[in-house]
Order: structure tokens, then C-alpha cells, then sequence
């Protein structure tokens, strides 16, 4: 949710405005010095050490507060590996995706962390991955880890925003990208003072 944009403030109001089953990732945990900034490279600890500096009391208490994984309905949550939610480990190949799968119970997982969108299927043929934005039926008798992407840090050379809508009723999920202003977003970045590359990398989605 913060540490790398220039809005970590007003984008944290937004979100305890409309949000529930929210966890925590590892920027928002180091911007409240629960995680250790040695494992951060330098661009990412400076942006921390600034975000730090700008929650208000009540912004970085609810940082603090929140959860690392979480249960809403048919659906855990996580940031980064339910196999281990702090040490922050990266899901991208099959054998991560078949690993993760063994440590959480329900038929959904949503994650992030590594910025790159999919889907992970897991059926009697084994695990199967599908890359990228679209929609996937949820059908009988497999389980889905569905990686969500980033809104303002993509890492799959797509600057466009990224999310994910789980729709119960229709049993589908569908990963979308949209457009959004970048070079406005950009200059914000370079405007407060943080480093140049994230500001340059979201004109590229890397």
C-alpha cells in the first residue's frame, strides 16, 4: 500500500475508508520498523525511511495493526508466501505455486509481491500457470492462487494499473489492467524528493 508512491497518506485514508481483509506487505511493514530495511535495496529504503516520515500516528498505527495473512470466505490472503507470510518470499515459477499451495486450506489465495499478475490452478493433473490479465471460471474440484498485480509498481513491462475482482456468484476472477496518468504520477514522485527510478520505472512498468 505505500512506500514507493508520493501519496502513502491520503492513499492509506482511501483505503481504511473502503477496505476489509487487508494484510500487510513488506513496504508497509518497514515503514513502521517491523522489517529489518537491510533486506531492502537502496532505492526501496529510501522510500521507506521518507513514507516513514509522512504516516501521521493514526496512518502508521494501522499499519502496525494489520494482519499478515487473513480468511474472507473461501479465500486466504497473503502479500507474499503462505508458506512462510515474512520472509517474503517470491511465488513466480510452478514449483513456488505447488509449494504455496500446501500451506493454506482454502480453495482461493490472493498474493502479491513479486508485481507480476496470474493465476495458479492446482487439479488433478498437477499445477498449471496462467500468466497476465483475463478471466478465469473457478471450476469444481480445483484451487486457484491468484497473484493481483500492482497498482503502481508493475514489474511485467505494463504501466498500466493492475487489480483483480473475485466475483462469488458468477465463480470467477478476473485480473484487469487500466490506464492511468503515469507522467503526472511520475512527477510526484521526482517532486517530493524520492529517487528517480521510481518515478522513471513506472513509464515502463518495471
Amino acid at each position: 500500500m505505500v512506500g514507493y508512491g508520493a501519496d502513502p497518506g491520503p492513499c492509506l485514508d482511501e483505503l481504511v475508508a473502503r477496505a476489509a481483509g487487508v494484510v500487510a506487505g513488506n513496504h508497509d511493514r518497514a515503514a513502521v520498523g517491523l522489517t529489518d530495511l537491510a533486506w531492502f535495496n537502496p532505492y526501496a529504503r529510501a522510500a521507506a525511511e521518507w513514507t516513514a516520515e509522512r504516516l501521521s500516528p493514526a496512518q502508521a498505527r494501522y499499519l502496525e495493526e494489520l494482519p499478515l495473512t487473513a480468511e474472507v470466505g473461501e479465500a486466504t490472503l497473503v502479500h507474499a508466501s503462505p508458506r512462510n507470510p515474512e520472509a517474503w518470499q517470491y511465488i513466480i515459477s510452478l514449483r513456488d505455486g505447488e509449494r504455496a499451495f500446501g500451506h493454506f486450506s482454502t480453495r482461493l489465495g490472493f498474493i502479491g509481491h513479486s508485481h507480476l499478475p496470474g493465476v495458479f490452478v492446482l487439479g488433478p493433473e498437477g499445477v498449471a500457470h496462467r500468466p497476465g490479465p483475463g478471466r478465469t471460471s473457478l471450476e469444481p474440484g480445483r484451487r486457484y492462487l491468484i497473484n493481483v498485480g500492482s497498482v503502481g509498481q508493475p514489474r511485467d513491462a505494463d504501466p498500466r494499473a493492475c487489480y483483480a475482482i473475485y466475483d462469488p456468484e458468477a465463480a470467477e476472477v478476473e485480473i484487469r489492467r487500466v490506464p492511468y496518468d503515469v507522467v503526472a504520477a511520475r512527477a510526484k514522485i521526482l517532486a517530493a524528493g524520492l529517487p528517480r527510478l521510481l518515478g522513471d520505472r513506472l513509464l515502463y512498468g518495471r
